[in-house]
């Protein structure tokens, strides 16, 4: 199924004639804040499963132009972040190390953003703010101490994400933790729907130019992993989201630019970029330097 979130929090299920509106069934809608009934319909789910598809055999959908898309998980406990996970981005970015010994970091769960909302710049002149094309996990239940081989137990299902950076010495969290800097959607896929995610194939186009491109059979630690790794250190939660690292291609964007990221199987987030007139900081008041040099490409 394809879970999408809109119209401030109502939740529905994706078909070809468009969204069947199935907020009853997961207790959703109304504007509840904070909204956890996406939250609720992932831990459910498998009770919940008769019942939807029930509304979809028997319910009119709604034409998707017709509603604005949200983020399909708006509270996620926590967004695990993997650094450097191909290399050919860690060989551009002149990273020596690599996800598998470097581990996560966090975002915070207020820089998740939906697929209708824009992409807003901090007021940091002097530096580039950078695209990071990266599917996100989602995960399905409370877990700890997964074995990499019952991954598939904590999976709940895939989206496409964003994870947008200020480029810097900074440190990382920081750099990444500006509103808007997680776009994730624009709908969840749920994990039964693709049967080889270590095989799916991701680009992203700024203004129609194409920077990034790559698959997931690319990843330097794969997806069961990242999920061990993950449970190894804390205990996850339905709804967490896993971001798996961007590949090489990451560049600026800037105000008025059009981004646009599609992951095989997953979907497609169109979004725009804004420049804002917040975020200002005296962490960032001086200028980058020396300036991001991507080195030559080898050993791909």
């Amino acid at each position: 199924m394809k879970i999408a979130r809109f119209d401030n929090g109502k939740i529905g299920l994706l078909t070809d004639a468009g969204l069947v509106d199935v907020s009853d069934i997961a207790g959703a809608g109304d504007g509840q804040w904070p909204d956890t009934a996406p939250l609720r319909l992932i831990r459910d789910f498998a009770a919940l499963r008769p019942q939807l598809q029930a509304a979809l055999e028997t319910r009119a959908a709604v034409p998707l132009e017709s509603v604005r898309l949200e983020t399909p998980v708006p509270w996620p406990s926590k967004v695990i972040a993997y650094p450097v996970n191909y290399h050919a981005h860690g060989k551009e970015m002149g990273a020596t190390y690599r996800a598998k010994n470097q581990g996560f970091f966090l975002k915070p769960p207020s820089s998740v953003s939906g697929p209708s909302d824009v992409i807003e710049l901090p007021a940091v002149p002097g530096r580039e703010v950078h695209h990071e094309a990266e599917l996100g996990i989602i995960i399905g239940k409370q877990c700890r101490d997964l074995p990499r081989e019952d991954w598939r137990e904590a999976v709940f299902g895939y989206a496409c994400l964003l994870d947008m950076v200020v480029r810097g010495r900074e440190e990382r969290v920081f750099r990444k933790a500006y509103d808007t800097f997680c776009p994730v959607g624009p709908w969840m896929v749920t994990a039964d729907e693709i049967d080889q995610p270590d095989q799916l194939s991701m680009k992203l186009w700024v203004n129609g130019e194409l920077r990034q491109a790559a698959n997931t059979r690319d990843l330097v630690l794969d997806i069961p992993g990242m999920v061990a790794t993950a449970s190894a250190v804390m205990t996850l939660y339905p709804g967490d989201i896993i971001a798996t690292g961007t590949p090489e291609g990451v560049g600026p964007v800037v105000d008025g630019d059009a981004v646009r990221i599609v992951i095989d199987q997953v979907g497609e987030m169109n979004l725009r970029v804004i420049q804002g007139n917040r975020g200002a900081t005296e962490v960032f008041e001086d200028a980058y330097v020396p300036p991001i040099v991507k080195q030559e490409l080898t050993d791909r």
